[in-house]
């Protein structure tokens, strides 16, 4: 059997939940994770250092790492896939010129276009545009706007006032030079993962976000502030217009590159009055908060199945997943998204802690340390998720909101209504 040694990269939530699914894997001996959080520190070793290709591969070649997982988008966009390679470690997460599929919104426009993939029609603006004329071409729907940088999810605008589409559009010209202007694409929301390589495709459970701060997706926009799998709206009618439409040209399109993805493609989906499927938008890694939810459903090896994507034998690995749901609602610090208020004592937390392993219900730490007295800590704006998995999604969201009412945090706040779409209608 197997006895692997795997680094995580990352401090998240979903980081978290990657290590929790390692550590359930029999291949797995050590897990290591740079820089982790108070969460990982409980399963794996963490490492505090530079998440650089400099600081990072002399600390893999020592420990003989087997495999890599990325878990945030920017060290992919800077290269490290590709360093990986060089070093000859296998490495879960695309080389640079792919990871440009998120790095860049005007270049996974320009893929979806040759790759045929539907998507909302875009017009690139820069200081040379015709504003005006720009808007009154999208008018009469609210103006979406996108700016062509990683922006931690954030980077976008959906607005019905002309004025604040203006102002945002201005100001992304200004610093990054260009942004582009979407058509408003009508319908909900949902998220599909693909596990890919060079020789085949694994699609995840199909997921649903909530983006917005407050309850009735209302206030700012965040990285996301809970989520559930599987989504009701990927009916199968749904999900088989997914596949033929987008992952299988999108996976053609890759496999055929001079070095084919290996990672796991996030598809940001809009689904149509007509159960039509459309991109929204495309991530280069496990969503956060959509990782949490999803990767419990998943009864293959997750090391078996990653460790493949990262060396072009997914065609060998079957797909299983467990019949259920999962639910996770994100605890955030008092002024997130804006100003979160960090360094404030979490309670309730160590009573929570259980056997770090899946069950009815667990913690996934986030923005979570330990001071010098061994108290947790909140140390982000998003602190935390209580995750649940049940065979009903109205019972999975009752054991994970029970879970969460056992804790405390000051000026900490959540929604109430995470699944609404699917529990409530």
């Amino acid at each position: 059997m197997v006895q692997a040694t795997v680094m995580v990269i990352g401090s998240g939530g979903r980081e978290h939940a990657l290590c929790l699914a390692f550590n359930a894997s029999p291949l797995v001996e050590a897990i290591h994770c740079v820089p982790g959080n108070a969460g990982t520190a409980l399963i794996a070793t963490n490492h505090g250092v530079a998440i650089t290709e400099d600081a990072l591969l002399p600390l893999m070649t020592a420990l003989d790492v087997d495999l890599v997982v990325v878990g945030p988008e920017a060290p992919l966009c800077a290269g490290l896939a590709d360093a990986c390679a060089k070093a000859g470690i296998p490495c879960f997460g695309p080389v640079a010129a792919l990871a440009h599929l998120e790095g860049s919104k005007l270049h996974a426009k320009e893929t979806m276009t040759a790759a045929g993939v539907p998507t909302a029609d875009y017009q690139r603006i820069d200081a040379s545009t015709d504003l005006e004329a720009a808007l009154d071409r999208y008018a009469g729907a609210p103006w979406v706007v996108k700016r062509d940088v990683l922006a931690g999810g954030k980077g976008v605008v959906v607005t019905s006032d002309r004025d604040e589409a203006r102002t945002f559009i201005t100001s992304s010209i200004a610093s990054d030079g260009f942004v582009l202007l979407e058509a408003f694409l009508p319908g909900e929301e949902a998220s599909m993962l693909v596990v890919m390589d060079g020789t085949a495709f694994r699609c995840l459970p199909a997921s649903q976000d909530h983006k917005r701060a407050y309850d009735g997706d209302e206030g700012p926009n965040t990285g996301g502030m809970g989520a559930y799998c599987p989504a009701p709206v990927v009916s199968s009618v749904v999900h088989r217009r997914i596949v033929e439409r987008i992952v299988e040209p999108m996976h053609a399109y890759l496999a055929a590159q001079a070095t084919p993805y290996r990672g796991v493609l996030f598809i940001g989906l809009m689904i149509d009055e007509h159960d039509d499927p459309y991109v929204v938008e495309f991530n280069v890694r496990f969503g956060d908060p959509e990782c949490q939810v999803t990767l419990p459903l998943v009864n293959t090896d997750l090391y078996r199945l990653l460790h493949a994507a990262a060396t072009d034998g997914l065609n060998e690995v079957e797909l299983s997943i467990v019949e259920g749901s999962a639910l996770t609602v994100v605890l955030a610090s008092e002024g997130y998204p804006a100003a979160p208020v960090k360094g404030r004592p979490i309670g309730g937390l160590e009573e929570q802690l259980g056997s770090n392993a899946y069950g009815d219900a667990w913690v996934n730490f986030a923005g979570v340390s330990r001071d010098e007295n061994g108290t947790y800590i909140a140390t982000g704006g998003r602190v935390l998720s209580a995750t649940a998995m049940g065979d009903d999604l109205a019972e999975t969201r009752s054991r994970a909101y029970e879970l969460l009412s056992g804790l405390s945090l000051e000026g900490g706040h959540y929604r109430t209504d995470i699944g609404h779409r699917a529990v409530d209608g």
